[in-house]
């Protein structure tokens, strides 16, 4: 049974995979070896990495992960411990999903995207998909098919995706889910009060960044240094990647490295008039983004010298002149009523009161559409962060351009895919794609989507 079982595999594994030919992939008898014995890590922790600020920590010696390396193509549960400083926003033990490949080094890390967080209602679950997501923790078998807003979300994670096909589907993947609440970027142990005063109060981790150290240190402990590592999530998830691939991809140190920030942007934040402004002042109270001595502004500003602590929409320049050599981009619809939400509903009391839906959709959008123009304004400048800017597409309120399928996150007028923005971040050279959507009707014009429809109902 094991050797008809490993037969299948090697099989899979080759008629599947491309031609050796791209960089960090292995060669037909090298793959056919990590079959039968798996590869081990050979860019591992080191002694520095392990002291300062957010060191690099790694489970207990006897601890049992759950990790088996000869385990392909299949998404595997590993539980961090209590020495990594890995914790959910329960504090309950933090667990993210690896499906490995036995014929390449290259890696695509998935930050999961969901809600945010910063009271009792918002961080206990009462406000389901506007609060933290997963607020009681991470199942074992959370990438179950049965939970496809998790195993189908994105092609980027869904390997046999049948509509969008993009070379990362070949590669190692991390998926690293969300359950703080705090944009994978907090560092403070708050308490929320019940409002009503019928529950105790909730002691709540935001330790997002604790835990992105801590899937990059057991990475570089547990499997092979990538050539290519491409970062990568929508939503909440798209701010992860973008907060969490300095550290990251400094630590990793791959020879490609790649960013596409879907939907999770951080806008400017220079003046008070700034629409993103009232969001960036309570985020910074509530996740403890500049307390102490030891704060994730200052340890990311420390490797950014371009990050303006004060404006921290100033992270894109700031990756881009850091890692100049890599290829960045970022997305999102024009017309998104997700993202926006969080970002200025509850901080404008003319919109938090506005009782008319449409009108409030509005005054929403045009601030959205004033932060946008700034953001465009701002990659404009950078050769090597473009952006792809779609109107509309009828699921999931416009928000995130690449979930289900890259199809209808199209500019219609340029005769653009979302996939040829994400492989102008992948193969292109030169300056990174920037192309933004003008009509504001054709997006419309496309009718219902029984697709999206079904899968808007389960994602």
């Amino acid at each position: 049974m094991f050797r008809s079982a490993v037969l299948v595999l090697t099989l899979f594994t080759f008629i599947s995979a491309p031609a050796y030919a791209e960089m960090g992939d292995y060669g037909f008898w090298s793959t056919l070896r990590n079959l039968v014995k798996p590869r081990k890590a050979d860019n591992p922790v080191t002694a520095d990495q392990m002291q300062g600020d957010y060191p690099l920590l790694l489970n207990s010696s006897n601890f049992n992960d759950g990790f088996r390396p000869g385990k392909y193509r299949s998404w595997q549960t590993v539980q961090m411990s209590a020495d990594t400083g890995a914790v959910c926003g329960n504090g309950s033990p933090y667990k993210f999903f690896v499906n490995r490949v036995a014929g390449s080094s290259n890696t695509l890390i998935y930050y999961e995207g969901g809600g945010a967080c910063w009271d009792y209602a918002s961080c206990s679950g009462q406000e389901g998909i506007l609060g933290a997501r997963n607020p009681d923790g991470i199942p074992d078998n959370y990438m179950r098919l049965l939970n496809p807003s998790a195993s189908l979300v994105s092609p980027f994670v869904f390997r046999l995706n049948p509509w969008t096909r993009i070379k990362t589907q070949k590669w190692n993947l991390v998926y690293v889910p969300y359950c703080t609440g705090d944009i994978y970027f907090g560092d403070t142990v708050a308490v929320y009060e019940d409002e009503t005063g019928e529950e105790d109060p909730l002691v709540w981790h935001h330790n997002g960044l604790r835990n992105g150290r801590a899937v990059t240190a057991w990475l570089k402990n547990n499997l092979q240094k990538p050539a290519q590592l491409m970062i990568t999530g929508c939503s909440a998830g798209g701010v992860g990647a973008l907060t969490n691939y300095h550290p990251t991809r400094r630590d990793i140190d791959p020879r490609k490295a790649f960013l596409f920030n879907d939907s999770g942007p951080i806008h400017q934040t220079l003046n008070e008039s700034d629409p993103s402004a009232p969001l960036a002042n309570q985020i910074r109270n509530a996740w403890g983004l500049d307390d102490g001595d030891e704060n994730p502004i200052d340890y990311l500003q420390d490797g950014l010298p371009a990050l303006d602590d004060v404006n921290l929409g100033t992270i894109n320049q700031a990756l881009s002149e850091t890692y100049y050599n890599d290829r960045m981009g970022h997305a999102h619809f024009w017309d998104d009523f997700n993202f926006p939400r969080y970002s200025y509903e509850r901080f404008y009391e003319d919109i938090f009161t506005e009782t008319n839906a449409d009108l409030r959709k509005e005054k929403i959008l045009d601030l959205w559409y004033q932060d946008t123009e700034t953001m465009i304004s701002n990659l404009s400048q950078l050769d090597n962060f473009g952006y792809y800017f779609p109107r509309f597409r009828d699921v999931n309120d416009s928000h995130c351009t690449s979930i289900i399928q890259f199809q209808n996150a199209d500019i219609q007028e340029a005769g653009l895919e979302l996939d040829d923005f994400v492989d102008n971040i992948l193969d292109g050279s030169g300056t990174v794609m920037e192309a933004s959507e003008s009509d504001t009707q054709a997006d419309y014009n496309k009718g219902f989507n029984l697709l999206y429809w079904i899968l808007g109902l389960i994602l």
